[in-house]
C-alpha cells in the first residue's frame, strides 16, 4: 500500500499511462500527460503506472466495498472509498511501475515508432519507403507505426483502396497519402465511438464501444461489401 496522487492518464501506442504527481512535477494542468514526461528527473523515482491490456485486460471503477472478480489482478484504492480493478482474463496483459530508469531499458517502449496523429504523409510514407513487407503487417508492426491492431488495419486498408497484402514498396506516394488519411479518419471515427467491442473490450465504466457496428470489412467475409455490393472474400 502506497499512497501517490494521480496527476492524469495518458498514452503511447496501445500503453495506458496513469501520471503521478510528484515534488519534481507537481500537477499543474499544464501538460502533465505527455508520455515523454516519464522519462524526465530522478531515474529511480515512479513516475507513474503503465498499462498493457492485451487481448483481455480491463480496467473498470468500483464502487467501495465490491469484492475482487475471478480474474482481478490488481486493485487500486482511491482517498474517496472508491477502487479500480485490473482484471485479465488470459494472464497475459500487464502493468508496470515505470521509472525514468526502468523505461529506458524496456525493449518495448524503446522500439515503438511514431504515433499515427503526428506523422503528415511525407513522414507516414517514409515509414514504409522501400520495405518488402506486406502493407498490413508493416502497419501492425509496432516498430514502425504504434498503436494499429488488426481491425484499425483492415478498415484504413480497405478505405484507401489498397490490398493488405500489397508489399509496401509497391505502393506510390499518392497511395500512402491515402492509406495516413483513412487510417486517422478511422481512429478518430473510433475514438468517438468508445473503441470497438469484439469480444473482452469495454471502457473503464463497463460500457461496451459502437465502432463494430460501422465495419466495412473486419470479420464481415462472405457478407455483401458495403460499396459494391459484392460478396467479401477474405
Amino acid at each position: 500500500h502506497m499512497p501517490l496522487t494521480f496527476a492524469g492518464t495518458g498514452r503511447r501506442g496501445k500503453v495506458l499511462l496513469v501520471f503521478f504527481e510528484t515534488d519534481e512535477f507537481p500537477d499543474t494542468g499544464q501538460g502533465l500527460c505527455r508520455p515523454a514526461l516519464l522519462e524526465r528527473g530522478n531515474d529511480s523515482a515512479i513516475r507513474g503506472l503503465a498499462f498493457h491490456l492485451r487481448m483481455s485486460g480491463r480496467l473498470f471503477a468500483y464502487p467501495a466495498g465490491t469484492a475482487p472478480e475471478r480474474h482481478t489482478r490488481l486493485i487500486l484504492h482511491l482517498d474517496d472509498g472508491s477502487m479500480i480493478f485490473f482484471d485479465d482474463a488470459r494472464k497475459i496483459g500487464y502493468v508496470r511501475a515505470v521509472t525514468p530508469a526502468s523505461l529506458r531499458e524496456w525493449e518495448f517502449w524503446r522500439k515503438l515508432g511514431p504515433e499515427p496523429f503526428e506523422l503528415d504523409d511525407k513522414a507516414f510514407g517514409e515509414r514504409f519507403a522501400g520495405r518488402g513487407g506486406a502493407i498490413k503487417a508493416l502497419l501492425l508492426d509496432q516498430s514502425v507505426i504504434a498503436g494499429i491492431g488488426n481491425i484499425y488495419a483492415d478498415e484504413s486498408c480497405f478505405r484507401a483502396g489498397i490490398r493488405p497484402d500489397a508489399p509496401a514498396r509497391s505502393l506510390c506516394a499518392a497511395d500512402l497519402g491515402r492509406l495516413r488519411a483513412a487510417l486517422v479518419e478511422v481512429l478518430e471515427e473510433s475514438i468517438e465511438a468508445c473503441g470497438s467491442s469484439i469480444k473482452d473490450y469495454r471502457t473503464a465504466r463497463g460500457d461496451a464501444g459502437a465502432f463494430q457496428n460501422t465495419f466495412r470489412v473486419y470479420g464481415r467475409s462472405g457478407k455483401n461489401c458495403l460499396v459494391c455490393g459484392a460478396k467479401l472474400r477474405t
